[in-house]
């Protein structure tokens, strides 16, 4: 779907004057409601459609948004003819789609467009990917771009026809629509055509940004969906913070192929989808690859920001959680275009899996069901589920009795993991909901700290909190659990899904949907929340020393990580970082001023600057509400909680990376001879990268200072 196109001057030579529409929806349209398969000839300009029903378009049943209503089925065909001018002026074309829920377009029979079906020809009987039609709630159709190159293949002088095949998502489905429109980009001052829709927003320009450039082409014909991944090829672009990067330049940060996809769930029905990368040598097999200072791997997303006007909402609360001293997902905001289509702001980011520079903790080993192997790592999840993915709890949530809980295996996948490894966590889990429901679990050796790093729960808790997010327990709720013999507790994280927090949605529930702060996010068992998060929180809140942990940490981190000074900072910072390419972005998707996505209640800002307005007043309404109301009483000195700090990979090849919840202003490197060998000052990060390609393999010490006092030291192997 696509709105706003690269600068056409740089794609085709030819530079748009104006925009005209050829075909309209209400237009009359020959049809063939798709009881059999039509005649394969039908998408042709010649095709006798002489036996095909007339009527004016709009066709479909239900929801009532259609001008011709046709019988329950799985597809219908649709056929509009047309006269072109002049070929010679025409620089593009826009196809508009208001569908429901899957659709082909072919212009002269070469396939132009296509969302939710896959084969070449799909056939009548063959159902597509659920999709709801927007524009009789008042939404926008989902426009696609046909530049000249491919104009040239298939547009005709004289007479052409646009055709169109339309497909339910299941033979009981309750709707169905499509409405079509045909625009053409005019490269000089003629008026042959009609005028536009009200509603028509003619492509913008991209040629340049001071954000990385991501650029992706698919092989022709071939669609971006929802599984399987599809092979296509991305550069990016990316010179540096002082110099701007053009959509011309060569990829001098990526140049290759990748595997893509459509990913998530309720996002990956907005317009602007998010995508899952897989980064691939020539032969389509996984290549690790660094990408714009993120440590080497193969699985990316990039994250769509169509649902976050601040497009703020999951990057602040990854560096919270980040700088508490847990592993959160690195990110890097970008633009990028697909299929020569600028598709606005997005957040290149990695993949939450199992990976020395991401989840650090064990992989399985070649023979994982003997010995220590089979006890980690593992990494699962309370989401979305499928009897195949997941595990069902034997405990109901303590403020919800009756409902079913579910769990769901992440890392591994579930199909590589052996039946005596789903038993191992399945049985580990199941042990503990055990022990925490039972009398003793609070006993201090062997009651529920004995299987939990509380240190993880606690600041998964505040994060939970300060953001209000609805998402925080039921759905994308990571755990993590390494070997017995390294650390076999379960751990909290890392965060993932925010794009629903931050805000005062209109959710019947008052612990989300209250303008004044108040609310709490660990008792949304109390909203009939789908799918059922488990009570663990619920019950830990039952241990006075549980509440009094998350007292002492919360009111520690609000006067430095929390504090609203802080959180403003980095608020501007990345406001300022976005400020030219948000203008891009809200050209191609007219949002500000407009309720979308997630529902919310109040104001909405009709700028960018007043959504980071509302963004900060949220945050310090919120806060103040927590500092009134926060569980617990103080009862730990204050060095209860020390810096946090950890060093990876270790041992280290090339490249260090240092991570704490404090700043780091400088570090050393020692020799066990205690010569200092390296130094890097003036770091001012949470996160800071040595690169120590010069050292010689050996032991060393890492001295890290710490920028509001304190030194931290680690030990640290190089290897050749």
């Amino acid at each position: 779907m696509l709105v706003g196109a690269i600068s056409p001057e740089l794609l085709n030579g030819q530079s748009v004057n104006h925009w005209e529409t050829a075909v309209y929806n209400n237009d009359t349209w020959k049809y063939f409601v798709g009881i059999f398969e039509p005649d394969p000839g039908w998408r042709q300009l010649l095709f006798d459609d002489s036996a095909w029903a007339q009527g004016t378009g709009g066709f479909g049943y239900g929801d009532n948004d259609d001008n011709t209503i046709i019988p329950v089925c799985t597809s219908v065909y649709l056929r509009r003819k047309f006269n072109v001018t002049d070929t010679g002026v025409i620089a593009s074309a826009l196809l508009s789609m208001d569908y429901d829920d899957a659709f082909v377009a072919y212009l002269n029979d070469v396939e132009i467009a296509r969302v939710g079906i896959s084969g070449v020809y799909p056939l009548f009987s063959q159902t597509g990917n659920d999709h709801e039609a927007v524009m009789y709630r008042g939404g926008l159709p989902e426009s696609f771009f046909v530049d000249k190159n491919k104009l040239n293949i298939c547009l005709l002088q004289g007479e052409n026809v646009l055709t169109v095949q339309v497909h339910n998502s299941s033979v009981t489905s309750s709707d169905m629509t499509s409405n079509v429109f045909l625009s053409f980009g005019i490269s000089d001052t003629s008026h042959d055509y009609r005028a536009l829709p009200s509603w028509f927003i003619a492509p913008g320009e991209f040629s340049s940004s001071n954000l990385p450039v991501v650029v992706i082409n698919t092989q022709p014909g071939e669609t971006i969906m929802d599984e399987p991944k599809i092979n296509a090829d991305m550069k990016i672009i990316y010179n540096g913070g002082t110099q701007l990067n053009y959509i011309t330049d060569p990829g001098n940060i990526y140049s290759g192929k990748i595997g893509i996809e459509i990913r998530g769930r309720y996002s990956a029905s907005l317009p602007q989808k998010p995508y899952g990368i897989e980064t691939r040598d020539l032969d389509s097999n996984n290549l690790n690859v660094p990408i714009l200072g993120l440590p080497s791997e193969n699985d990316w997303i990039l994250l769509a920001n169509y649902n976050d006007k601040t497009f703020l909402r999951n990057f602040l609360a990854f560096e919270i959680f980040r700088q508490m001293g847990h592993y959160a997902p690195r990110s890097k905001y970008c633009e990028v275009a697909v299929n020569n289509e600028y598709q606005g702001i997005y957040l290149l980011i990695e993949k939450i899996k199992i990976d020395k520079n991401r989840v650090n903790i064990a992989d399985m080993s070649t023979d994982p069901n003997s010995g220590n192997d089979y006890t980690g790592g593992y990494i699962f999840k309370n989401d979305y589920y499928t009897a195949y993915d997941s595990w069902l709890s034997n405990y109901s949530p303590l403020n919800r009795p009756g409902s079913a809980i579910y769990f769901v295996y992440h890392d591994p996948d579930p199909n590589e993991l052996t039946q005596q490894q789903k038993n191992y966590i399945r049985n580990y889990v199941n042990t503990f909901e055990t022990m925490l429901y039972s009398p003793d679990f609070k006993d201090k050796q062997t009651g529920y700290r004995a299987y939990l790093d509380v240190s993880s729960f606690v600041d998964y808790f505040i994060l939970g909190e300060i953001t209000r997010n609805v998402d925080t327990y039921k759905k994308s709720r990571f755990y993590y659990k390494d070997k017995e013999n390294i650390d076999g507790r379960i751990h909290s994280g890392p965060p993932w899904d925010f794009d629903w927090a931050w805000k005062n949605i209109t959710e019947n529930c008052i612990h989300f949907n209250q303008t004044d702060g108040s609310g709490w996010a660990y008792r949304i068992n109390e909203c009939d929340a789908w799918p059922v998060p488990p009570s663990w929180e619920i019950r830990l809140m039952q241990d006075r020393n549980f509440i009094n942990e998350i007292h002492d940490r919360y009111y520690l981190l609000r006067k430095n990580i929390l504090s609203q000074s802080h959180l403003n900072h980095i608020i501007d910072s990345v406001a300022l970082l976005l400020d030219a390419a948000q203008t891009r972005h809200y050209q191609k998707w007219k949002i500000l001023g407009i309720n979308v996505g997630t529902p919310e209640s109040g104001e909405q800002p009709a700028t960018y600057s007043g959504e980071i307005q509302k963004f900060k007043a949220w945050i310090s309404t919120r806060l103040a509400w927590l500092d009134a109301n926060m569980v617990g009483r103080s009862y730990v000195t204050p060095d209860k909680y020390k810096p946090k700090c950890r060093i990876f990979p270790n041992p280290a090849g090339e490249d260090l990376y240092l991570e704490s919840d404090t700043l780091i202003s400088k570090i050393e490197l020692f020799n066990y001879s205690g010569i200092r060998v390296a130094e890097k000052t003036d770091c001012n990060d949470y996160s800071v990268k040595m690169n120590l390609d010069y050292l010689g393999p050996g032991f060393y010490i890492a001295r890290i200072y710490l920028r509001y006092g304190g030194i931290i030291t680690r030990k640290l192997i190089k290897k050749q």
